[in-house]
């Protein structure tokens, strides 16, 4: 999708403390109470009432109709609820702009809640709810997304040569930036001897290349940049956004989702008019390290089977020459599964990153590979 002249807006964005909530479990805490902590937060910073909403797009919340009684959104225009998995953050606020476009609403609050923590949730192992094509891949070990993206990764470094311990910059870089995070859950900075002693979760991964499972909340409000001139903050405009679906029936894909991610960046840089050169920083959605590096090449701005030697030497780093993951991504701020990461794109174009600011952030890339790959690219208004 193309967005004329930049007309849609994001205006307001609001996340729960994922480091406090990290620390105790809260058997009462949920989904909803979650999300509508993180809905409160963008309502205030956006400077909107409750009464300006007339779209409520919901993900991982059981039922929008449930969040709708309990925030009184009741006649909203439109209203929709979505899976929990971390290809919907992306995909949501696609569809709050495209239904603002096509003038179905006007201000669209996207709201996310994740009690998974508290909730004791896995994301792998026998009970992990195994969908039924995917029974027989139990006696091999492949239990979750991870053990997919580990046999994607040794294929990766079997063709491209990457030696034991590529990935450790990525796992490094999350860390330094989260210790400047408030909110981030692992603070702890490490060393490459520290990630390479770690233990392995799905070999070739170690346990610093997984995200975490932790709670939290995250909503995302969008309007015209017409109405968005009225409101409290500076907007952040959605130059072009664009997704592509690669479905069969396993996560693994032989070409690392390289076909659909090339489509998504063809599509975006078209319509931005930009290059990959010109992002003061990148937002990779990383459920798992690998996913990170199959972005950077498939986005172009790392040649294909070179990723691996392009990450280093603090090029991905705050201070680097493209800053990657600024908050600590989901190896360290915290697993929203996408969420947190367009919010912190949001909050490096307006300046509000505090001590993990990106110097003159006026352009910033949001990157999700997975079956349903998304990416937008933001501009600040």
């Amino acid at each position: 999708m193309a967005f004329l002249n930049e007309d849609i807006a994001i205006v307001g964005v609001g996340t729960t403390d994922f480091a406090a909530q990290y620390k105790e479990r809260d058997p009462s805490r949920t989904s909803y109470s979650l999300g509508i902590d993180a809905l409160k937060q963008a309502l205030d910073d956006s400077g909107l009432e409750l009464s300006d909403i007339d779209g409520l797009l919901c993900s991982r919340m059981p039922s929008y109709e449930r969040i709708g009684d309990l925030v009184n959104l009741r006649h909203v225009r439109v209203v929709n609820g979505y899976e929990g998995s971390g290809r919907m953050a992306g995909v949501v606020i696609q569809h709050a702009a495209a239904l603002i476009a096509a003038g179905l609403a006007t201000t669209v609050a996207c709201i996310y809640g994740n009690n998974g923590r508290s909730a004791a949730m896995t994301y792998g192992g026998a009970g992990a709810g195994t969908p039924d094509h995917l029974y027989y891949d139990l006696a091999y070990g492949m239990t979750s997304p991870g053990a997919y993206v580990g046999m994607m990764y040794q294929r990766y470094a079997s063709i491209y040569g990457a030696p034991d311990g590529a990935l450790a910059p990525l796992a490094i870089s999350n860390r330094k930036n989260a210790a400047l995070n408030p909110i981030a859950v692992m603070k702890e900075q490490i060393t490459e001897e520290e990630y390479l002693a770690a233990r392995y979760i799905a070999d070739p991964l170690r346990l610093y290349d997984y995200c975490m499972i932790n709670d939290g909340g995250a909503a995302i409000i969008v309007t015209t940049k017409e109405r968005a001139k009225n409101l409290k903050k500076r907007p952040v405009l959605i130059s072009a956004s664009a997704s592509s679906g690669d479905l069969t029936n396993f996560y693994t894909k032989p070409d690392f989702f390289d076909e659909a991610s090339r489509f998504v960046a063809d599509k975006v840089y078209a319509q931005s008019g930009l290059t990959p050169d010109q992002m003061d920083c990148v937002q990779i959605y990383d459920n798992f390290t690998p996913i990170m590096l199959f972005s950077l090449e498939s986005f172009g701005f790392a040649p294909r089977g070179e990723g691996w030697q392009w990450i280093r030497d603090g090029r991905i780093e705050l201070n680097g020459e493209m800053p990657i993951n600024t908050s600590g991504g989901h190896t360290a701020e915290g697993y929203m599964q996408g969420w947190a990461l367009q919010i912190e794109a949001v909050r490096q174009l307006r300046g509000e990153a505090g001590a993990r600011q990106v110097s003159d952030c006026e352009i910033a890339q949001y990157i999700c590979v997975s079956p349903i790959v998304t990416s937008h690219i933001l501009r600040r208004g």
